[in-house]
């Protein structure tokens, strides 16, 4: 994490409690997806509350040697220049093989038109190209990670409203 994504994260950290502050079993920072517009595209939509959940192939994080999800972990969002645009907090995380990723999940992703048929396209095409630049096969029957999350940096007024209701 460089210091302005340091900095970010201490500010959310400061709105916490000690005992919340040490419940968080993980903190990182990164963009999503593998392109500049994409990467810009989610951060805008996890920002706007309206991409809520994200998902990946399992065997890449054996083969990248990253750490499995865990509920709690702090996510800094970025945007494809590395800039922290919100935080997000994971909620739930799950496995199972692409083809039975139900519609609601890729409703929750929140992109394209947030149909399934969309979803199912879009990941199909960016799993077999993941896939194929880490010697990984990929089909249909591949396990995925899927995760879902909470925007909990920086709240808008109506969040914070619902939040102290």
């Amino acid at each position: 994490m460089n210091t302005e994504q340091q900095a970010f994260l201490n500010a959310y950290l400061a709105t916490l409690s000690d005992a919340e502050r040490q419940a968080v079993p993980e903190t990182i920072a990164e963009y999503f997806c593998a392109d500049e517009y994409n990467a810009n595209e989610c951060a805008r939509l996890i920002d706007q509350g309206i991409k809520r959940a994200s998902c990946s192939l399992k065997a890449c994080y054996e083969i990248e040697n990253e750490p499995y999800p865990q509920v709690g972990r702090l996510t800094v969002v970025l945007n494809w220049a590395q800039q922290p645009v919100c935080i997000i907090k994971v909620t739930e995380v799950s496995e199972c093989p692409f083809d039975q990723v139900t519609a609601e999940f890729a409703a929750a992703e929140g992109e394209g038109d947030k149909s399934y048929a969309w979803w199912r396209q879009a990941h199909l095409a960016f799993f077999e190209q993941e896939g194929q630049a880490l010697g990984v096969p990929f089909t249909t029957q591949s396990p995925l990670v899927l995760e879902r999350f909470k925007k909990v940096y920086p709240l808008d007024n109506h969040e914070t409203e619902q939040v102290s209701a």
